[in-house]
């Protein structure tokens, strides 16, 4: 702990401050720095700060594709001294990262050694790696010497490093990104250069473009593990439209037949970001479970590529059944986010649509192009300066080598005699005996006449906005020809497909009887399922001391959903549950629930379904409920609580747009839903502020039909909009205390 210091006699230079002013502008002062010196890329260049000073660091180095390689080693020592003052393994994460084709669509780091594999095996240590970079690279940093970008001091102001790269290439949509800031996220899959190269020509020949016009040119994402995305028109037409939305990515599969009716499926394709080794072991982990009833075996046949082979329990499974039965157990098919929040202009954090993002990044190239052209013109100024000298000179030889020869002081001689500049002087007296041939003297004026003719030509380009446009397109057109989709690097890897006419219940109907069940779970843990859907629970019977806890209704094919108060989500599907003869049996027996831990809440699993995700502490998010699903005892960690605090409530969103929430403080607050970020796992953030205590409950509402609750004479009570005005406010506000009639419980009923 600190010193504690008595204040000054008399008060002293004591400045009153308001404390939540500061703490606000602290607050807002760490979220910036998180937000634009960490977690989200610049839209221009695609790049957080980490990987554009790897790639500057690796320019500096000259680490071009053409030279030879460098350890991995110093390329992050330098990084880290120079630029980057953060561990060498984030570096060195972020390096291996950059150069594996399975992660990133064009790799801007041509790696030499073990840079890991699809397996997720890690990378080889930095002492033992090599790396350059590669034309992607060199593109990315193209003009770069041009005066191209801005440059600022370092963190130590020993050296300059660019703030943005020129980015002739589309890195932002090419590679994707992803992060997680302070109270928002990124995350952009990775799409076909040559697409989005077409699709910006159409923004240059037609600025008004909308998303449909685009979306003739840009099919989609483009994963560099391939594979088969599966979602709708629609569906992907409106993520674009708005820079939010998911993809439904499968694995690329084909029936391969073994003589006498028999066949394999052969898995060639794995979705994007999932690690083969531990695909295969969830598959194997299911079948020794029972819970795959149609397939046999698995094995990894891969070698360079890519080759799972699945057996089926017998000849007579349908193939696309079983599959269908793979994709939703296990990794073959995964949902692929995508929100594209980025660095608008390199400042400002904001989610883009396809069109934004992409006029984002051709200002840029033309505002690089104008930066470049002036830079070239400044330079043919000052050597058109020279040259002239030079011809004047020549004209008038014997004089200059006269006063070179006499003359104390030949250069003010030069000037005034010849009325040269100070430059033209300089470079006379510099001038070498063998230039002084007469050839020199007609090179020298042809130098001149070309040079005046590019200035004319960079004058001309930067009076004319359509000129620099048509610049661009060149430039762009370039970069569209050599990443072509004839080339092995550009060739589009991810195909678009229809799932087939599979539903659900077909599915589960092939693998399970379908019949109604109600799910109990007592106090002391013990889980049972009863045949049927019971409305009257008051006639169960549990152990001496125990008492019922949960108690909802299902059906066999449906999974239920349990959360820990540590924040863990377990899934059982409710054909596996405890018959419902005598108490139960202990539900951890079923999951391997930590001993300090216990189940907070359980509820039939909707994928389609989001819920608020809410803990005891006031923090919370929202989440898919597709996200809580797993497949192993011990579950999956989706939400983070701290010491002492634990998992409160699952609220369902359904149609809402508003939250009320109550504290144990009786005070009720109600904001909008929006203000909540949507996660897969995390702690999220504070939905309401307190001195002490935390949650007491908490509810998502359609604010047109108004809050309800019910009193402990099960009486109805309705604030409309206008009567909740007083309680609306921001997330992470304190609230006031809750209207009359609320029950005593501080519950909604």
């Amino acid at each position: 702990m600190g010193k504690s210091v008595e204040p000054p006699d008399g008060g002293g230079e004591i400045e009153p401050v308001d404390l939540k002013a500061a703490l606000e502008e602290r607050y807002l002062a760490y979220a910036l720095s998180t937000i634009t010196g960490r977690a989200l890329p610049d839209v221009r260049d695609g790049l957080k700060p980490v990987h554009r000073r790897i790639v500057h660091a690796m320019r500096v180095l000259r680490l071009d594709p053409g030279e030879g390689y460098k350890k991995c080693a110093r390329i992050v020592g330098d990084v880290m001294g120079k630029f980057h003052p953060h561990g060498d393994a984030s570096i060195y994460d972020a390096l291996v990262r950059l150069s594996q084709d399975f992660s990133v669509r064009y790799p801007l780091v041509d790696g030499q050694g073990n840079f890991g594999n699809i397996d997720g095996d890690s990378a080889a240590a930095m002492r033992y790696t090599e790396a350059r970079m590669t034309e992607v690279a060199v593109l990315m940093l193209r003009g770069i010497d041009e005066d191209a970008v801005d440059f600022r001091p370092t963190y130590n102001e020993e050296d300059q490093e660019p703030v943005v790269l020129p980015g002739a290439f589309p890195n932002l949509l090419a590679n994707g990104a992803s992060g997680i800031a302070v109270g928002m996220a990124t995350s952009i899959p990775p799409h076909n250069a040559a697409e989005l190269c077409d699709a910006a020509l159409k923004l240059i020949d037609k600025p008004d473009a909308d998303t449909d016009d685009l979306l003739r040119f840009v099919q989609g994402p483009d994963f560099p593990t391939g594979g088969v995305v599966v979602e709708t028109q629609a569906q992907m037409r409106e993520a674009y439209a708005t820079g939010r939305g998911a993809f439904r990515l499968r694995a690329r599969w084909h029936k391969e037949e073994q003589g006498r009716g028999g066949y394999v499926v052969v898995v060639t394709e794995i979705p994007y970001q999932v690690q083969k080794s531990r695909l295969i072991e969830k598959i194997a982990d299911l079948l020794t479970a029972r819970k795959l009833p149609l397939l046999a075996d698995v094995r990894d046949e891969s070698a360079e590529d890519v080759r799972v082979v699945l057996e089926p329990k017998s000849r007579t499974v349908d193939p696309e059944l079983l599959m269908e039965s793979l994709f939703r157990l296990t990794d073959l098919e995964t949902r692929i986010p995508m929100n594209m929040n980025v660095l608008s202009g390199g400042k400002v954090p904001k989610v883009l649509s396809l069109k934004e993002v992409l006029s984002e990044w051709l200002g840029h190239q033309r505002e690089v192009l104008v930066r470049r052209a002036r830079f070239r013109l400044a330079q043919i100024d000052r050597r058109l300066e020279v040259l002239a000298g030079y011809i004047v000179a020549f004209l008038n030889l014997d004089e200059v080598i006269r006063i070179i020869r006499e003359e104390d002081e030949p250069k003010a001689e030069l000037m005034r005699t010849f009325e040269l500049t100070d430059v033209q002087a300089e470079a006379i007296l510099n001038m070498r005996l063998r230039s002084l041939r007469r050839l020199e003297e007609m090179e020298l004026r042809r130098e001149f006449e070309a040079l005046t003719a590019e200035k004319a030509e960079k004058e001309a380009l930067l009076a004319s906005e359509g000129r620099q446009w048509d610049s661009v397109a060149g430039e762009i057109r370039q970069v569209r020809e050599t990443f072509s989709k004839k080339t092995a690097l550009g060739k589009r890897r991810t195909m678009f497909a229809d799932a087939p006419n599979r539903g659900a219940d077909d599915i589960t109907e092939a693998l399970i009887e379908r019949e109604p069940v109600t799910v109990v779970l007592s106090e002391k843990g013990f889980l049972r399922g009863l045949r049927g859907h019971l409305t009257d629970t008051s006639g169960l019977t549990f152990k001496e001391g125990d008492r019922l806890k949960l108690a909802f209704t299902a059906m066999t094919t449906d999974k239920i959903v349990f959360l820990t108060t540590g924040g863990r989500a377990l899934t059982l599907g409710a054909d596996k549950l405890p018959g419902g003869r005598g108490q139960g049996e202990p539900i951890r027996l079923q999951f391997d629930i930590e001993a300090d831990q216990d189940i907070a809440l359980g509820f039939v699993l909707d994928p389609a379904a989001r819920r608020l995700l809410v803990s005891t502490e006031g923090t919370g998010f929202i989440v898919a409920e597709s996200e809580l699903v797993s497949g192993t005892r011990k579950g999956k960690q989706v939400m983070n609580v701290g010491p002492g605090f634990a998992v409160h409530r699952a609220e369902p969103i359904g149609e809402g747009d508003m939250v009320a929430i109550v504290g144990e403080n009786r005070k009720m607050l109600v904001f909008p839903l929006v203000q909540v970020p949507e996660m897969a796992r995390g702690r999220g953030v504070r939905l309401q502020r307190y001195k002490d205590g935390g949650v007491s409950d908490v509810r998502v509402f359609k604010l047109g039909d108004g809050l309800t609750w019910r009193d402990a004479a099960d009486r109805l009570f309705t604030r409309s909009e206008a009567e909740l005005v007083e309680w609306r406010g921001d997330r992470a506000q304190a609230g006031r205390m809750v209207p009359k009639g609320f029950p005593k419980t501080g519950r909604f009923g």
